[in-house]
C-alpha cells in the first residue's frame, strides 16, 4: 500500500469513527430530540426570517436616501 493510499484509509476512518460516535456525545440529547417542522411551524418561521429582511432592506434604504438627499438641501 502505497503512503497515499495509507492516509486516505486513516482518514476515511476518522470520519467513519466520528459518525460512529455521533449520537453519543455532547449534541446526542439534541439530535434525538431533533424533528423535522410541521407546515405551520416552517410558515411562520419562513414568514419571520421574510419580515426580518424587509425590516433590513428599509433601514438600509432609509440611511442610503438620508445620505444622498439629506446633504443636497444643508
Amino acid at each position: 500500500m502505497t503512503e497515499e493510499e495509507s492516509r486516505a484509509e486513516e482518514f476515511q476512518d476518522d470520519i467513519e469513527s466520528a459518525f460512529k460516535n455521533m449520537g453519543k456525545g455532547k449534541y446526542g440529547r439534541i439530535l434525538k430530540m431533533a424533528r423535522t417542522p410541521t407546515r405551520e411551524e416552517y410558515k411562520k418561521s419562513a414568514y419571520i426570517a421574510a419580515l426580518g429582511m424587509v425590516v433590513l432592506g428599509a433601514v438600509g434604504f432609509a440611511i442610503m436616501w438620508i445620505m444622498v438627499y439629506l446633504p443636497k438641501y444643508f
